[in-house]
């Protein structure tokens, strides 16, 4: 996974659970990855050392691969997105019998994710 990939990752979990780390690593993470602050302007910001910035985005970030290693609420939102769009695909089906079977068929599978 390149650096872009990855950041855009970690926007997409911090939307998610950035409620649930500290206000600390809260705002270290938007400096860092909304605000596009370097590791220095951070700890000049917060009057810590850069490497005391670096290890709280480690840490913050690991904690939100935990939490949705746990949680999977990311992951559960795009199956959800993906089945609700072929439930939409399928109800614009001239074919009402064969739309019907279709729903019933995705609404099965929403209810087993």
């Amino acid at each position: 996974m390149n650096e872009l990939e990855k950041n855009e990752l970690l926007g997409n979990l911090y939307a998610y659970y950035g409620s649930l780390l500290t206000k600390g690593q809260q705002d270290y993470f938007e400096d860092y990855y909304y605000n596009d602050l370097s590791l220095g302007e951070i700890a000049d910001n917060h009057h810590v050392s850069r490497q005391a910035v670096y290890d709280n985005l480690k840490r913050s970030s690991k904690a939100l691969e935990k939490y949705e290693t746990k949680l999977h609420m990311a992951q559960d939102y795009q199956k959800f997105s993906k089945l609700a769009q072929q439930i939409s695909t399928a109800l614009k089906n001239k074919d009402d019998q064969l739309a019907k079977e279709k729903v019933k068929y995705l609404l099965n599978e929403l209810g087993e994710v």
